[in-house]
C-alpha cells in the first residue's frame, strides 16, 4: 500500500469519526441540540427537545437530560441524580418577561403549600433574573440539579446567583414545563420524547 493511500486512508477515517461526532446532535429549529451532555461528571441523555411557541411566534428551544430515558412527568420528577433542561433562545426577550413567565409557570404548577414553603426561592429567581436586561437570540440557559449542590442556572456557561438548594424547588421548576398546567402542551410533549 502506497503512502499516497495510506494518508487517504487516514482522512477518510477522520471524516468519518468527524460525521459520526455531527450526526451525534439533533437540530430543532435550526438549533443544534445535544444528544448527551455532562453534569456533574455524570453523562446525562436527551431525553427530549421541542420548541416553546407563543402567539405563533417561537421563543426558545428546550431540551431535557437525564441518567435514563423517562416518559411521564412523575418519572422525570422521581428519577434521582443530575438533571438538565437547556433553553436556547430564537429571539429576544426581556428578563422581566422570562421571570414573570416562570414564576407564572410556578404558580400554575404548585399547591398553595409548596409555594409557600418554596418562596424564597422563587423570590430568588426574580433576583437572578434581575441582573440582565435582556436574553438574546443563541443564548443558553441551562438549569441543573447537581445533587449535594441544589439547582445551579446558568447563562452562556457563567452562573447565575447562588445555588438553590432544596430539590422540591428543582421538581416544581420542572413542572412549569412538565406539570398540569405546562407552558406549552405540545412543547411537554416533546421533552417527554413524544411526538407533539
Amino acid at each position: 500500500m502506497s503512502s499516497y493511500t495510506r494518508k487517504w486512508l487516514a482522512l477518510i477515517g477522520c471524516l468519518s469519526v468527524l460525521n459520526l461526532s455531527a450526526m451525534a446532535n439533533t437540530e430543532v429549529s435550526g438549533i443544534m441540540v445535544e444528544d448527551s451532555v455532562k453534569v456533574a461528571n455524570t453523562e446525562l441523555k436527551l431525553n427530549g427537545a421541542g420548541v416553546r411557541t407563543k402567539a405563533f411566534f417561537k421563543v426558545y428551544v428546550a431540551a431535557l437530560y437525564q441518567s435514563d430515558r423517562k416518559s411521564t412527568t412523575a418519572e422525570v420528577i422521581t428519577t434521582t441524580g443530575p438533571k438538565r433542561l437547556s433553553i436556547t433562545m430564537l429571539r429576544e426577550v426581556s428578563a422581566d418577561t422570562l421571570s414573570q413567565a416562570l414564576l407564572d409557570g410556578l404558580n400554575n404548577n404548585c399547591t398553595s403549600e409548596e409555594k409557600a414553603r418554596l418562596f424564597n426561592q422563587m423570590l430568588a429567581i426574580g433576583e437572578i433574573f434581575g441582573t440582565h436586561r435582556y436574553i438574546k437570540p443563541n443564548d443558553v440557559m441551562t438549569l441543573d440539579w447537581i445533587p449535594g449542590t441544589g439547582t445551579v442556572i446558568q447563562l452562556n456557561g457563567k452562573r447565575l446567583g447562588e445555588p438553590l438548594p432544596d430539590n422540591n424547588f428543582y421538581a416544581a421548576l420542572l413542572k412549569v414545563w412538565l406539570g398540569e398546567k405546562p407552558a406549552d402542551k405540545s412543547l411537554k410533549q416533546q421533552l417527554l420524547g413524544k411526538s407533539a
